[in-house]
């Protein structure tokens, strides 16, 4: 859907914070304000309506292997298509799930996960994804190795 009403809409400005903030999160406004040649007053008003708009949402970022996670994976996985988006919420609710899509193709649900060890994905896998009620396939892919991961 290309409509204007939902499209919030950015100046060099708007843009220019937010360029500062995905390279530091904690860069203070003053210097973000110095560098455009403005009040950091006016940052500050432009960060927070950016953030109440939903545009903007500042957040950490932490290493899963420095937090003892050394297993990413990423499973396909085939739903019952009448309860898809139930399903989908449930299985979000997981604490190893990190990101889950709806999508077309070949599988229904693209599952992220963190987990310990492969102890921890096959028990995962076995006893809480599978025991979900309208699940019907999966497929895990394990991540070997990041060669691009970005924020943006």
């Amino acid at each position: 859907m290309d409509d204007d009403r939902f499209r919030f809409h950015l100046d060099e400005i708007d843009n220019e914070i937010i360029q500062a903030l995905k390279q530091d999160g904690r860069v203070p406004f003053a210097r973000i304000a110095q560098r455009l040649g403005v009040s950091p007053g006016m940052i500050r008003q432009r960060y927070h309506r950016l953030v109440e708009e939903g545009v903007l949402q500042v957040v950490a970022v932490t290493n899963p292997l420095l937090m003892g996670y050394t297993m990413m994976a990423l499973i396909g996985v085939k739903v019952d298509g009448n309860r898809l988006e139930e399903i989908a919420q449930e299985i979000a609710a997981f604490e190893e799930v990190v990101y889950l899509v709806l999508c077309t193709g070949t599988y229904d649900l693209l599952v992220e996960v963190l987990c310990r060890n492969n102890a921890h994905l096959l028990e995962f896998l076995t006893r809480r994804l599978h025991g979900v009620k309208g699940v019907r396939d999966t497929e895990t892919f394990i991540y070997l190795k990041i060669v691009k991961e970005i924020y943006s």
